[in-house]
């Protein structure tokens, strides 16, 4: 796709779309544009209504807003358009900001058309969207210069939809290797370092936690170790450290899933969150130092696997008695955790990972649980989420859920046993694996990672955590 910005429509041929702001249905005054009058009778701006009209050879689609519109609202209609009206895109398309639009609502409008591109249809024959084509054209008609922020729109597109694929895409494809090599490839396209411990390195590093969850698996766990430092550093250069679950398919081990187990190979989605957003913050440049790990393993059932109330060791020096094998997303995060804060010690921890049943009971799918012991993490992360329509809100860390994870075998054990507080005991047993660093914020994203929505017929991936990690980052 060729985006250009053009100064009218006098010599251009195609599609058009213009968003419009709701007036009134009572309006005397039609919406007008380029010699196009729309009575309010029959259009006058309201959100997710369109109307489409033909002059001079030309189509004009008129795109509803509303009085007020958010980020997330104005992204999810342009990406409507974009998937539902392409055969209405032929090899030309403009698009009209009105004056109103600031840079952020260009950025939503434009990453919202590169979204609509995205097809769940991985393994169908079917006809490339129109953007994807290299000859299309995108042009662009503004009073404003908003190039900047559609620059930025397409590298969060393209970070968004590359974490989509690889939340979607089958587990006898996106196996714990699938995604190291995914990571190395592209280190090298965007400049970020990349090292992987396999196996056996992993055990020679004593990463005994996240070695015992792989272990029933022929597909290898891999420890991926991402690291971004920016070509141009500040005199004062911030370090933020990421951790993201992988595991590429959780059937919950010998504690074997009872329902529900044909999305888990949605169970890497924090780690596909980490993943998208390394390749974003590496193709933004952001003038931050990010090292991110992946513990990437497979939780699958054989007579090799990890047992209920077997006691492991993990690469902190502590051992976990094991209480429920499907609690394995916790044992990576641990070593991931322990792994980053001894070797790389970033001033910012984050971890996220779909962790628990317990955080969507709790909040449904509209928003992630927030875990911090840290005001101003707590503070910016969730006001950059609802800027963007990522949403988080805390629950606590109190010292009253230590309980939950004291055993009387080993120095941790990774399940309460109890019906209630799953996601505040799995978030206590993380806080212990960090060593009481003073700037760590846990996201339990289980309930909007991967979930229904008017964009495929069966339950998908959404790309949460991308976008929020990037620009949580970006305004350290």
């Amino acid at each position: 796709m060729i985006t250009t910005k053009i100064e009218s429509l006098e010599n251009f041929s195609g599609t058009v779309l213009i968003p419009v702001f709701e007036t009134t249905a009572k309006n005397l005054i039609p919406v007008k544009f380029d010699g196009i009058e729309i009575s309010s009778a029959v259009f006058y701006g309201k959100k997710d209504s369109s109307y489409l009209t033909q002059k001079g050879g030309n189509l004009y689609l008129f795109i509803g807003l509303g009085k007020n519109i958010d980020y997330k609202s104005l992204k999810t209609i342009f990406r409507r358009v974009s998937l539902k009206e392409k055969a209405l895109f032929n090899k030309k398309l403009c698009l009209f900001f009105p004056e109103e639009f600031d840079g952020e609502q260009a950025e939503a409008a434009m990453s919202g058309l590169l979204l609509g591109t995205y097809d769940l249809g991985h393994y169908k024959e079917q006809e490339k969207h129109p953007f994807l084509k290299a000859d299309f054209e995108l042009n662009i008609l503004a009073v404003q210069d908003y190039s900047v922020w559609l620059s930025k729109a397409i590298k969060i597109a393209r970070a968004q939809l590359e974490t989509l694929s690889l939340v979607d895409l089958p587990p006898n494809k996106v196996t714990p290797k699938y995604l190291a090599l995914w990571a190395q490839d592209k280190g090298i396209q965007y400049g970020f370092d990349v090292k992987v411990l396999g196996l056996e390195d992993a055990k020679k590093e004593y990463l005994g936690a996240f070695v015992a969850v792989g272990r029933g698996s022929d597909n290898e766990a891999q420890f991926v170790i991402m690291n971004y430092t920016p070509k141009i550093a500040p005199a004062s250069l911030k370090h933020v450290g990421l951790v993201g679950k992988g595991i590429t398919f959780d059937t919950g081990g010998l504690n074997i899933k009872t329902a529900g187990m044909v999305h888990m190979k949605c169970d890497m989605a924090g780690g596909a969150a980490v993943f998208g957003a390394m390749q974003l913050i590496a193709d933004l440049q952001l003038p931050v130092q990010v090292t991110a790990i992946v513990p990437c393993a497979e939780n699958a059932v054989d007579n090799k696997s990890f047992l209920p109330s077997e006691v492991i060791h993990s690469y902190s020096g502590n051992s976990i008695e094991i209480i429920d094998t499907d609690a394995e997303g916790r044992l990576v995060l641990a070593d991931g955790l322990s792994y980053l804060i001894k070797n790389y010690k970033p001033e910012y921890i984050i971890d996220i990972a779909t962790l628990t049943g317990s955080s969507v009971g709790t909040f449904g799918y509209e928003c992630g649980a927030l875990f911090t012991n840290n005001e101003f993490i707590s503070k910016k992360i969730q006001e950059v989420g609802t800027s963007i329509g990522e949403r988080l809100w805390p629950l606590p860390l109190w010292d009253a859920y230590k309980s939950d994870i004291e055993s009387d075998i080993a120095d941790v054990k990774n399940f309460s046993g109890k019906p209630v507080a799953g996601a505040i005991s799995a978030a206590k047993f993380l806080e212990f694996f960090t060593k009481e660093h003073k700037a760590w914020a846990h996201l339990d994203i289980a309930g909007v990672a991967f979930g229904d929505d008017e964009f495929a017929k069966s339950k998908h991936a959404t790309a949460y955590g991308v976008h929020l990690l990037t620009k949580f980052i970006e305004n350290l």
